[in-house]
Order: structure tokens, then sequence, then C-alpha cells
């Protein structure tokens, strides 16, 4: 639990002999530390509790008189309150009064370790909370009430847990790391987890190896040849570790119970109910009602010893308790990893402002963060992490999408072997099991006698950097042939996001009626071989009762892990591991699915925040960018913007005489004297067959390229490069570009903030609704289709709401129904009242989706107008009528003299006339009871427009 591997240094004599004489004297040992008048003061004391006696420091900065909330830290599993010196600091120097101490039996503090007993180790927190209560420097609630948050890491997030529970004076808490139920996490499912009990036990014990036993409670305070201060006193011999009456040296400091419970299971390799007894009574989950105090949730993906289930369970009492909660699922943990400790310190220290200092403008960030690898930073090698974020915490089973899974027979005879960085995971016929059998179908394998071989997953202090880069292919595992069932997916369309616990149901049968698998999911490269296993965990089940078959749903351990588009999902039930103790006697067990597959949480609310780029991506272009400011400072060419008209205001665009000659021409002309004016609401269509000058003049209206001459006004701002009114304007002009393994929503948010503008003004996600890509946003870009890519593009341009919107060429690539779904977005984005232009050849679309047109030819203005019309000088009429015209009558009215054809059309008819007039028309319509409604112009776009360009091509 934060396990140290050390053992703690003896003190010197005149030390021991100093504390010994304070002590005598007045039962505390004070000091003020550091002579350094910035860092805040300190003092440190030793409390006398019943049984042991407790060594403390208090932290304190600031003037004195004035009152502050205060802060418990403690310290994980093995360490000392010296561990949490630098976070005591940083807290006191942010204002609060912060004490921290060593648990019994370990640091400088005697007694016994009762892990977290609530007699002892939590009833010391409480009386701590009495000392600070009667401290000048304290802020109070009430009498004896002190405003008080606690913190720490595994044991001392156990504590924190546990004080909110017992003691109701606690106002906040911020656990980091560690145990909801101690039962479940040293043996989940029923499982022995011998490796970590081991380890753990071995530190406890390890801690106190330089102390001579304690006596039993009610022989004395004092051990033999100590000093009160945990020191040896001058002189003092050590007393042998065997002395008469002496407790066993493997118990150390542990409490009798705990020893005696420890060597019972480990003998045995199987948890009884006394042990499970023992240990949740001394867990928080014993407590969980009472806890009703906001709790920031800091949780370690990289932990095989408290896996994220623990995180969860805290997360759905304190919420049921109905106090604030936040959930932060860090990259490190016990297995290793990064701790993130600058960031997560700052989010404490933000969160006890909130909740302590009462300061409602503290960000205590989202309700759920988890940390996430983001590639390998090339300058130092070690993997970039950025930050996923929801709303609301997701859980451990939210938005499940069914992964169908095979195997056939014999899957786990011919299995995996060693996996890792380039490690077969399966040879050449394990490859093929798990595709050619029915998934109904037993699969046989084998606990080996006295469970040896083990399978091997996780391994403590190593686990933590594997789970890190697991995302980029590098694993360790080592499946044995003939000990494992295996079943697997299709290779994977897309790319899918693990976030949370898979589960699957199975069938196990056992030859001796019971079983102990260990459940993992694999990551598959598309050859088959390469496997990595996400975190490096397993998930054990003890299943009873399965002589004949027994079915159980499995829940698979809880990660945060990609798989790419190809890759496949492995499921291994295994029969050992290297962690627990397996049955010793050999067995043999077959496994089926019972299901339709494995079931994978995908949290779809959970976003991925853009990657953090290196200092040199954005610290060159910052160079270049000064330099090129001050050229324009010094050029000796200068041009000033003309004053914004008031008059134009309100007028989204007013191009006025605009001309640009190609470059070293005098008389050829890309575009020439062109004006014209859009108003606001408008869906503008800019037409033109190739080289009209259409692109040409709205590169100009970007600012990307000056004008020879004429003047362009949006909103009554003239357009310079750089003009602050482009802030108004979004642009797809000549396509977009986008970083293929980002998530469309990461390209968005990494567009967003490379404009500099505030996040909030971004308006994502009114953006994203009228481009409607829906869930193709979590997707990375390279899996997109092109209108995907095209609507995505459009969504980029709209960032901000701008109030002019200018789309070149938008449904190039694009098939029919794509192109209808781009019409639909042009026409939603313009109904807010907010005006777009759009380039186009397709006529037809432009005839459905513009209100208005201007029309170019060679660079010159040929026409603009209402599409109504320009479309409607022609020849054609469009017949309105109130109801269908039989087809009687419609033969008769295609031979009327002067009529060259009808043809049915949506509301009505289209007659085309050879001579006859409109007024002839219509008394003859009306003779022969047509149920016209209306009569007026209508010709198609293509013709008005190959009429006003003089028949060129488009």
């Amino acid at each position: 639990m934060q396990i140290r591997f050390r053992r703690p240094s003896r003190r010197r004599l005149a030390a021991g002999a100093a504390a010994a004489v304070l002590l005598a004297g007045g039962g505390t040992w004070t000091a003020v530390a550091s002579g350094d008048e910035s860092a805040p003061s300190r003092e440190d004391r030793v409390l006398e509790m019943p049984g042991a006696r407790i060594d403390t420091s208090f932290f304190t900065s600031g003037p004195a008189g004035v009152r502050r909330p205060a802060v418990l830290l403690g310290h994980g599993f093995g360490g000392s309150k010296d561990d949490v010196r630098a976070q005591a600091e940083k807290l006191a120097r942010d204002g609060y009064a912060v004490l921290t101490w060593s648990a019994r039996g370990f640091g400088a503090s005697t007694g016994r370790i009762g892990l977290n007993d609530p007699d002892h180790e939590v009833k010391d927190v409480s009386r701590l909370i009495d000392w600070l209560a009667k401290r000048p420097e304290v802020r109070l609630d009430r009498d004896g009430d002190p405003r008080v948050g606690v913190s720490g890491s595994s044991y001392g997030g156990a504590i924190s847990l546990l004080a909110a529970g017992y003691d109701q004076r606690v106002d906040a808490i911020a656990p980091q790391i560690t145990y909801w139920n101690l039962a479940e996490a040293l043996f989940p499912d029923g499982v022995f987890k011998k490796l970590w009990a081991g380890i753990f036990f071995s530190t406890g014990t390890a801690a106190s190896a330089d102390r001579p036993p304690e006596r039993a409670p009610g022989e004395g305070d004092q051990p033999p040849g100590r000093a009160p201060g945990g020191g040896e006193s001058a002189g003092a011999a050590r007393q042998p570790v065997t002395q008469p009456g002496a407790r066993p040296a493997a118990c150390g400091q542990f409490q009798d119970a705990l020893c005696a419970m420890y060597e019972r299971v480990a003998v045995t390799g199987k948890p009884d109910a006394a042990a499970r007894k023992l240990l949740e009574a001394r867990s928080p989950s014993a407590v969980g009602d009472r806890i009703k105090v906001p709790t920031l949730i800091v949780q370690g993906q990289a932990d095989s010893l408290f896996p994220l289930s623990h995180a969860d369970a805290i997360a759905k009492a304190v919420r049921a308790g109905g106090a604030p909660v936040a959930v932060d699922w860090i990259a490190g943990g016990h297995d290793g990893g990064d701790r993130e400790t600058e960031r997560v310190e700052a989010r404490i220290g933000a969160w006890f402002d909130r909740y302590l200092k009462g300061d409602e403008g503290a960000d205590t960030g989202p309700a759920f963060r988890v940390s996430r690898t983001g590639g390998v930073d090339s300058t130092d090698g070690r993997a970039r992490l950025r930050g996923a974020t929801g709303d609301g915490y997701p859980g451990l089973r939210n938005g499940d999408r069914t992964i169908p899974l095979t195997g056939g027979a014999g899957a786990g005879g011919a299995g995996a072997g060693a996996s890792g960085a380039g490690a077969a995971g399966a040879g050449a016929s394990g490859a093929g099991g798990g595709r050619s059998g029915d998934a109904a179908r037993p699969q046989i394998f084998r606990n080996p006698a006295g469970g040896t071989p083990p399978a091997i997953s996780a391994v403590p202090g190593v686990g933590g950097g594997l789970a890190q880069l697991s995302s980029l292919g590098v694993g360790l595992s080592l499946d044995f042939p003939g000990q494992h069932a295996r079943f697997e997916s299709p290779p994977l369309t897309e790319p899918l996001r693990i976030t949370g616990s898979p589960t699957v149901r199975v069938t196990v049968t056992s030859d001796t009626g019971e079983a102990v698998l260990f459940g993992k999911v694999y990551d598959v490269g598309p050859d088959g071989r390469q496997q990595v296993l996400p975190a490096q965990l397993v998930a054990p089940v003890r299943v009873e009762g399965a002589e004949r078959g027994k079915t159980v749903e499995l829940t698979l351990p809880a990660v945060d892990h990609e798989v790419e588009a190809g890759h496949r999902l492995r499921l291994v039930l295994a029969a050992t591991d290297l962690g627990y103790a397996t049955p010793a006697a050999p067995a043999t067990y077959s496994v089926a699915l019972a299901g339709d597959g494995l079931s994978v949480p995908t949290a779809p609310g959970v976003r991925t925040e853009a990657a953090g780029l290196p200092w040199w991506v954005w610290g060159l272009p910052a160079a270049g960018a000064l330099v090129a400011a001050a050229l324009l400072v010094t050029a000796r060419r200068r041009t000033a913007a003309p004053a914004p008209d008031a008059g134009l205001a309100d007028v989204p665009l007013q191009i006025t005489g605009l001309t640009k000659r190609y470059a070293k021409s005098a008389d050829r002309y890309a575009v020439r004297e062109l004006s014209f004016r859009v108003e606001k609401g408008q869906v503008l269509g800019l037409l033109g067959p190739n080289g009209a000058g259409k692109t040409t003049t709205l590169r100009m209206l970007m600012g990307l390229i000056t004008p020879d001459e004429g003047e362009i006004r949006v909103f009554g701002h003239a357009i310079r490069p750089g003009a602050p009114v482009l802030s108004r304007v979004g642009a797809f002009v000549e396509g977009a570009g986008f970083l293929p393994h980002l998530s469309g929503t990461e390209n968005l948010e990494l567009y967003w903030q490379a404009t500099g503008r505030p996040a909030a003004d971004a308006h994502i996600e009114e953006a994203l609704e009228i481009a409607g890509l829906g869930d193709a946003l979590a997707r990375a870009v390279r899996t997109y289709s092109q209108g995907m890519r095209q609507r995505l593009a459009i969504a980029q341009a709209m960032l901000g709401l701008p109030d002019l919107l200018i789309l070149d060429e938008p449904t190039n690539g694009l098939d029919p129904p794509q192109i209808r779904e781009m019409r639909d977005v042009m026409i939603r984005y313009a109904a807010g009242g907010r005006t777009v232009i759009v380039s186009s050849h397709l006529l037809s679309e432009v005839e459905q989706s513009c209100t208005h047109l201007v029309v170019m030819d060679r660079g010159r203005l040929v026409q603009t107008g209402p599409v109504a019309e320009i479309t409607g000088a022609g020849d054609t009429l469009l017949v309105t009528t109130d109801g269908d015209v039989p087809d009687g009558l419609l033969d008769k009215i295609g031979a009327m003299p002067g009529v060259g054809s009808v043809a049915r059309a949506d509301g009505g008819l289209l007659v085309r006339l050879d001579g006859a007039r409109a007024g002839a028309l219509i008394a003859e319509l009306v003779r022969l009871d047509v149920p016209l409604t209306g009569v007026g112009p209508h010709r198609r776009l293509e013709d008005a427009f190959l009429t006003l360009i003089g028949g060129g091509s488009a």
C-alpha cells in the first residue's frame, strides 16, 4: 500500500537522549524546523495515545492570529510522516494548517500495526482532530469541531475514508490509490492474492525489524531498551528477539490477530470466513453509509493491489449518501507508472479550497477524468499523458457493446506461450483454434499439480510502466499450453475504446467440483501473435458446485484501453497465476461460452483532451512569428485599414470594385470590378465556370491574398490580413487537413486551441450538432469516409458559430445521400440568422439550398439576385394544383395547341409552352376543370446559368 522496501534508519544516540529528556519533562517533544523564513513553520510533537506514542508534525504559514482550515495527511503502508512533508508544506503555504503523523508501528511512532483498526488507528485520527480543535491557528465550525479535511495514499487513503465514516467532524476527503474492502482486495472473489499479501505482511514486519518486540497491551507503554521518542536510549542494550514471552519475530509490529490470520491463510492458500470478517471490519466499506462529505477519489490504473473497482465502490457509496464526488483515474498505481503527483496534488488543493475554504470559484475539475497514453515524447522517451473527461462518473458498465467470440476445442491445449513486445502470443495451431470451432463447445484444460508452473500477468512494481505502454504494443504475459481456454473476436472494423469492466457469461465444469480461474482480455495484433494485456490485470474467480457445470458471469478487470481497427480481442481463462494461490491438487476444467460474447463498456460520454505538444512544435513557429512581426513593424510600406463603416455594421458582406490581376500581368484579370452585397440569413451561391474567379474572390475575402483594387467589408470592417473581424468568419476553402490518428473531437479541440481564443467561445457542441456526425466523433479520423471528413471540415469552419460561413466546393467527392446531408447542414446553419456563402458546380444542389446567387464569368459579375428571379424567365410554367390530375386530363393538356409538353412535378404540373401564351393556357385549364391553385414561370438553374454565361461549361 504505497509499500516501501526499506528499513527505517536508526537515530543517533545523542538525538535519542535529547528526545528522552524532552519527553520526560512534558510528554511531548516540540521543535521549530528550518531557518528558512520563506518555508512554513514546523512543529514536531510526540502525542500520547492509549497504547502508543504518535509522532506528528504541524505546519503553518502566514501571519499569526489567523485561523485557517486544517488538513490531515496520512502516509502509505511502510512509510512515515516524512513521505508527505513536501505536500504538507505546499498546503501550508496555500493557507492551511497541516498535521502529518506516522501511523502506529511506522516511523518513530510506537504501537502495533492494526491495518487501520477502528479501535486504534481510527481513534488516533479522532484524537488528532481533538488536538487541532485546541490550536489557535485552526478555524472552528463550533467548539471542539475544526474545519478539517483528510487525504493520503493507500494506507493513508483508507484512513481518510474511515475517519469520515467514524468522525462527523471531517468536512472533506481526498483518498488516493486505496481500498474500499480490504478483504476483497486481498481475497478477491475468494481467491488469495498471495504475492501482494506476502509483500504486504513482509513490509509491515520489516518496517520495525530494528525495534525490539513490544510488550502486549497492559505490559507497559515503552518497549525495553527504547527511548520514548522511538530511538535507542543512550547506553541501552538491544533486547534479544527470542526473550521469554516475546511475540514471534515473523509478526513484527502486527497485532496478534492479524499475524495469526495471515499465517493461517498463507498455509491453506484459501481465505476463510474469519479472515474475511477480520479485514472487512477494518475497511471503509464497513461504514460506507456514513461517509457523507465531498470526496475526491484518485485511483491508479496500474494497480493489481487495489484495482479501479475499489474506486467505483467508493464513488457509489458517497453518491448514495448525497455528497459531491469526483473520480480521477491516474496512469500509475501500486504496480508502478506515473503517479502524476504534481497534477494530483494541485487538484486536491483545489478540492479543499472549494469544500474547506468555501471558495466557490475553485476549479475542482471534472466529475470524471482518466489519464490516457498519447504516444512517446521523442525528447525523453517517456509516455505522454493526456486526459479524457466526462460530465458525470460513468461507472464501470457504461455504453456496453457486445463483441462476438468464438473458440474451438483444444485452444487451451495449443494456446498462447510467452507474449510481450514482439513475442509470439500463440503458436500456429493456437492462432487457428479460436476460429475453427463452435463457441458453445467446451474447451478442456488442467490445473497442474501444485499450481506450477504458473501463468504470469501482473508483477508488483513492474506492471505500471508496462500498463502505460500497452497502447503502444508493449506487454508482458505468459500463459502455458494446456492450462487455459481461449476465445477470440473477429478483427475489429473500427477502433474500440474500452473504459470499464468487460463481462462474459461462461459455463464451468470441474472434476473436483471447484475451479479457480483467472480471466483476462488481450489486445491481439493483426497477425494474431503479438498480444498486449491492458494494465497487466487479471480477474480471479472461485467457482464452487461445478461438478455438472455451473454458469457464471465473470467481471473482468476494469481498464481504459483503445483497441485499434484490425486487432482482435482474446479472452483467456487460465488455471494459474503467479500472484495468486491456486488449488494444489490437479484438476480438469472445461469452459464454454454461455452468452452472446464479450460485453465491453465504452463510456461514450468520456472525451479525450487534445494532446500536448513538445515545446519545439510551438516554440519554432512562435519564434518565426516574432521575426515576421518585427519585419512587419519595420517595413517601410504600411497600409492603414480604413475606419469601420457604421452603416454596414449589420451587413455580413459588401464587395465593391474588387479587382485582382494575375502575377506579372498588367491586363489579365482573375477578378475584375466585382461588386455585390450579402444580407443576413441568406444562403448565397457563388457560381461560374472554371476560371471564373470564384476561389480567388473567396481567398481575398478571407484575407489570404490582397486585392489590387476595390474593397471588401465584413460587418462594416475593411478586410486586411489578420483583421480582427475575421474572427466572425468561418471558412472551408480548398479542403481541410486533419491529424489522422486523432479523433474528430480531438482535431477540433486542437484547432481551436491554436486560435488562442477561450475554450468557452468554441461552441463545439452546437457546431457538431449542426454537422450531424454523431458517434463518429470519438473515432480516429483515418477511419472516416470522404463524406464524414467533409462534414468534420464544415464543423471546424463552424467553430465559434461565426456570423459568416464560407464554403468552397463542400460537396466534392460526396455521394448523393451525403450531398443531401451537406445541403441540410447549410440550411440549418443559416436558419439561425447567420449567413452562408457557398461555391459549387452542382447546380441542382445550389438551386435547392441557396436563396440568392452571384453568377461570375471570366472574373466579372454576370448577374446577382434571388434564385427565383434568375430561374423565372424561361418558357416553362409551374402549374400548382389542388390534388392529383387524372391521366386522361393530363393527356388533354398535352394535346392543346401551343403546348410542347406536360409532366407531373411536386405539387402540380410543369407545362412547356410552344407558341401558346400564358393567359390562353390558364383560360383553357379552367375550361377543362383543372383544379389549379397557381401558375408561375419555372426554369431550371442549369438552363439559366448556361444562358447567362453564353453556353459555357460549368
